[in-house]
């Protein structure tokens, strides 16, 4: 990789505001993983840094643009190709937050957080941090034996959970895996679905199964699963049981109770390692019913050896629509919540 001198210093000035910059790609291949097919990712980078112009010429990227855009364009590139050079893997996807971090974190090497891998999964890509939110979440996991990953959906809170989970086992730092969630019915009723018990929880386990099987191959993970390694089960099952030499997840936490949750977490056995996830704006309990989630944070996220990892809108790695459909539905939030203080203010005034 060669960047002009061009590059180095934004010299070439078209008007009072517009510079470019060169940045020289030799070899193809990687050319190719950085920019994308049909220069995808470098739409993105212009999509981050409006109004830059981003153009392939041959094995050269032209940045074009304000100065300060363009010179944080020229970092994010050669920070992506150190990531790419190292092995690390950019999606479209990630352009948007890796750009975000590189301004807001000058400090940070986009290879630092890229870079940590959780594991590989059945399709030989590696699972790894997506985001700075996410790095710290894998870090967390590591260092305590509770921990706490709340935020939106899409964020990737109970996807890098199985990772680690998967890590541990093969890493022969837990005996088993317990994959859990509770039935809450999200205004469907569990009483209308054929079958028995087990099929009518199934499809609230889904998406554990389909995290599970990413992570590893089918024949591997259903083997693993009938001896009795994996177990997924609905939270209900829980009570009463010891979770020794486990990793156990909690997924979809805010929908449980404050007693479901005091039940889960007195479950907890020595050398075990427990991660909740759920989102507190997506609570599907009865009215009047509290989230456990939301009461255990409170209580217990200031013990040692528990962490509580928050996750935002721009910690979102689904499709990037997801973080705008996050964003949206929590402003509109915002406004009803002060509407209502509003209102409750000026009935405490007339009264």
């Amino acid at each position: 990789m060669t960047v002009t001198p061009e590059a180095n210093t934004a010299a070439t000035l078209h008007d009072a505001s517009e510079v470019t910059a060169d940045v020289d790609v030799a070899d193809p291949a990687l050319l190719l993983e950085l920019t994308g097919p049909s220069a995808s990712k470098l739409a993105r980078l212009e999509r981050a840094l409006p109004p830059l112009s981003a153009g392939l010429r041959g094995t050269t990227i032209r940045l074009r643009g304000p100065r300060e855009n363009v010179a944080l364009a020229e970092r994010a590139l050669t920070e992506m190709m150190d990531v790419i050079e190292a092995g690390g893997m950019l999606r479209d996807a990630d352009i948007g937050s890796a750009v975000r971090l590189i301004a807001e974190h000058p400090e940070l090497k986009l290879r630092d957080i890229y870079k940590d891998v959780a594991i590989t999964a059945a399709s030989g890509k590696p699972v790894a941090a997506r985001g700075l939110a996410q790095k710290f979440y894998l870090q967390a996991i590591r260092d305590s034996d509770i921990v706490f990953g709340i935020g939106p959906a899409g964020t990737g809170k109970t996807y890098l959970a199985m990772a680690m989970a998967i890590q541990s086992l093969q890493a022969q730092r837990v005996k088993r895996i317990v994959l859990t969630r509770p039935a809450v019915e999200a205004g469907e009723k569990l009483g209308f679905l054929p079958g028995d018990l087990t099929e009518k929880v199934d499809p609230y386990l889904r998406p554990l199964y389909d995290a599970l099987h990413d992570m590893l191959p089918a024949v591997r993970a259903n083997a693993l699963m009938q001896r009795g390694v994996i177990e997924v089960a609905p939270l209900a099952f829980m009570r009463g049981r010891t979770l020794e030499d486990s990793f156990v997840i909690l997924d979809e936490a805010q929908n449980t109770s404050i007693t479901q949750m005091k039940m889960f977490l007195t479950r907890i056995g020595p050398r075990s390692k427990v991660v909740i996830t759920g989102d507190v704006t997506q609570v599907d309990l009865p009215s009047g019913v509290s989230s456990g989630l939301s009461d255990a944070v409170r209580l217990l996220e200031n013990i040692p050896g528990i962490a509580c990892c928050q996750f935002a809108a721009e910690d979102v790695v689904r499709h990037p629509l997801v973080a705008e459909i996050v964003r949206a539905y929590e402003a509109r939030d915002g406004r009803i919540a002060r509407k209502r203080r509003e209102q409750s203010r000026e009935r405490e005034d007339g009264a």
